[in-house]
This record gives structure tokens, sequence and C-alpha cells, in this order.
């Protein structure tokens, strides 16, 4: 157990850097303890943290990832039926891009390949939500249960998700360019392993120059709310006194475009200020898989009622899961 939290505390959580950030600001004469130096600590112990979790995740996942074309993923899809075959879907999504508006694409040329959609939309639903690197990240914060529950229930929403769609025979909603596209099934070449490195190495530039902003934009609202925000304010609109605060955190964060690695900071913040875990959780849910771009790219590859019923499902799947996590708080914190 010493061993667990020192490499949840110390290597996952870097708290040795967030010292080390704290004397030196006292050095230089600021104050920590203060809202101003407080402020400047949270700000850059969280954005190198997080940016040395990020690069090194998406470096070992993109490794992984080079294993599993699109291709391949479709003829592993292809082999399994009903629910076992969104259960798949459901586990591949978690090696794939980290935010909705780059699954989607994927979601496209699964379709387009002819497989079954509710079987397309597990992979939809759970590649933004419930990625490896989510994993790594939640524990860093809230621990490996909250990590290991929070992927295990992302995961089952998007397996029922995905099946609910299968049962209600929803291929009439998906837009009529998709459904007639063209098949062409190329072979992937075979990689090396200095080229799946070299692959993974592009992987970690390309996605660190798109989600960095957002990293930026998450620590800073987060220092704001960890250091500004009065703790009764957080407390009284998401803590365990409001019974509405579930579908609030998963209202606010539909609107939002950002990835895990830029709420993590926001829901980090939450929690030290008082918000109840599963509230939490459900904003962190929302925004990265019900996120306004992401829907509008998806409406066009489907029509307004398939959309309507994706939303309805991941958000009703949302608020459950945030209720749930709010009443068995007392033992996962």
């Amino acid at each position: 157990m010493g061993v667990w939290k020192f490499i949840q505390d110390q290597v996952l959580g870097m708290k040795w850097l967030n010292e080390l950030i704290g004397g030196g600001l006292s050095m230089l004469g600021m104050d920590v303890g203060e809202r101003i130096g407080g402020s400047v600590q949270f700000f850059l112990y969280d954005v190198l943290k997080i940016t040395a979790l990020l690069c090194f995740l998406i470096f070992v996942i993109s490794y992984i990832q080079s294993y599993f074309p699109p291709e391949r993923s479709k003829r592993i899809l292809g082999r399994f039926h009903g629910v076992g075959a969104n259960m798949i879907s459901a586990l591949l999504g978690t090696v794939t891009p980290f935010c909705s508006c780059s699954s989607i694409p994927l979601f496209i040329g699964f379709t387009s390949a002819g497989l079954p959609l509710g079987v397309t939309f597990s992979f939809l639903i759970s590649s933004p939500m419930v990625d490896l690197g989510s994993l790594i990240l939640l524990m860093s914060i809230f621990g490996v249960k909250v990590a290991i529950i929070y992927v295990a229930v992302g995961l089952i929403i998007a397996v029922l998700g995905g099946t609910l769609i299968e049962k209600m025979h929803m291929e009439p909603y998906v837009e009529e360019f998709i459904r007639k596209a063209s098949n062409v099934d190329i072979e992937s070449p075979t990689l090396t392993k200095q080229e799946r490195v070299q692959f993974s190495k592009e992987q970690v530039i390309s996605t660190f120059k798109k989600v960095f902003p957002y990293i930026l934009i998450g620590v800073g609202i987060g220092s704001v709310i960890h250091n500004w925000i009065p703790e009764s304010w957080i407390e009284a609109v998401l803590g365990g006194n409001n019974p509405f605060g579930v579908i609030l955190a998963t209202l606010v964060g539909v609107p939002m475009y950002a990835d895990i690695f830029g709420t993590i900071p926001v829901a980090e913040a939450l929690l030290y200020k008082g918000a109840q875990l599963g509230t939490i959780l459900s904003f962190m849910m929302a925004v990265t898989t019900l996120s306004l771009p992401s829907m509008i790219m998806l409406r066009k590859a489907v029509k307004p009622k398939l959309l309507a019923l994706f939303i309805g499902i991941c958000t009703i799947g949302i608020i459950l899961v945030g209720y749930l996590f709010n009443l068995f708080q007392f033992l996962l914190i």
C-alpha cells in the first residue's frame, strides 16, 4: 500500500514538483500562501505535470495504436456479433484518439465500411470518454479506485448505448452518402519497431500542438477556482446540498470543447473546493463526449433523430453515473 501511495503521489501526482516550484517561488520572494502566489504555483505545477504525463501517455498509447490501424480494427470488429461486438468496439475506443472530434472520422469510416451501427456508436462513445490516458490522469488526481470505476462505467455506457441504438434499427437515419460510400479495403503495411517509434513521436508532436492550448485554458480556470473562488460558493452550487448539481454540471459541460487533459485541472480544483465527486465526473464526461463542435461534426454524418438519440443516451448515462458516484463517494475518497 505504501508503494502504491508513493507511485500515486510522487510519480503520477508529482508532488515533489509542486514542492520544488513552491520553494523556487518562495526564494523569489513570492508568498505561495497568498492568492497570487498560490495561483502561480498551481498554474506552473499543473501545466508541467499534465504536459509531462501527456507526452508520455501519447507516446505509449500511439505505439499501441500502431498495431490497430482502421483496416485491422474493422477486421477485428467484423469477427464479433451482438453485445460481444459492442464490447470489443468499446475496448478499441480506449486506444484511439483523445477527443470526440478526432474519433468521429474513424466512426464515419467504420460505418461506411458496413459495420453494424450500434457497434460503431459504442466506439464513438468510448473513444473520447475512457481512453487509456484518462485512466492514468484520473489516478494522479482521484486515486486508483475512482479511475478504474470511472473507466468501467464509461465502457458500460458505451456498450449499452450502442446496443440500444442497434436494437432500435436506426440505420435509415445515417446520411445517405455514408451508407452508399464505396469501401476500398487497403491492407496496411507491417511497421517495424523503429517505424512505430517514429509514428509515436509524430503523434506526440501533433497531439501536443492541438491539446496544449486547452491545457493552458483548463489550468488557468483551475487556478482561479483553486485560489480565488470561495469554497462556500462551490459547495452551494456543486456540493451535496444541491440535488441538481449533477444535472447542472452536465449541462454546463456540453457547450465546451476540451479533452481529458484540459478538464483534469478544473476537476482537481473543484474537488479541492468541496464539489462532489460524481458532479465533477459528470462535468468531465459531458465535456469530452458531448462537446458542441463534435456534435456539429457528427450531424454531418447522421440525421437529427439519430443525433438526438445519441445525445439523450449519453446525457442520461452521464447524469446517472454522477449520482451514483456521489452516493458512494464516502467509499472512494
